[in-house]
């Protein structure tokens, strides 16, 4: 099987779990957590690009509620994904090296089933969330 059939199989199953898991969960809202405790200290909590970190930043945060209107209306998933999991081609400036984001490890899927399903579900909730909150 080819990686990118993988790829989209493991995130098509983490997609799945995401959403069993937020029916049974009731009112908690995984990707909303997930986004603040991982992304707003840079991003803000409104992800307007205001957080508390943004003072010490040599590049001002991104707002991630205009990340679909800057992409002619459509919230760009694959492009989002990549830049959370590290792995996108596209420099991506202030959250690191490829190989290294500021936030480590913890969205980095790999090749052992329970790390790789983990991240990839912690990916797809954050996703989840920025999907919702763009602006219309």
């Amino acid at each position: 099987m080819k990686q990118s059939t993988v790829f989209l199989a493991g995130s098509l199953v983490a997609m799945a779990v995401v959403s069993s898991t937020s029916f049974a969960q009731g009112n908690v809202d995984f990707g909303k957590n997930e986004y603040m405790a991982s992304c707003a200290s840079c991003h803000g909590a409104s992800a307007k690009g205001d957080g508390a970190m943004r003072t010490y930043l040599t590049k001002a945060p991104t707002d991630l509620t205009i990340m679909a209107k800057r992409n002619a209306g459509v919230f760009p998933t694959q492009y989002a994904w990549e830049v959370i999991d590290g792995r996108t081609s596209v420099v991506i400036g202030s959250h690191g090296a490829r190989e290294m984001p500021v936030w480590g490890y913890i969205y980095r899927a790999d090749d052992t089933q329970p790390a790789d399903l983990h991240a990839r579900t912690r990916i797809g909730s954050l996703l989840d969330y920025l999907a919702r909150i763009q602006v219309k």
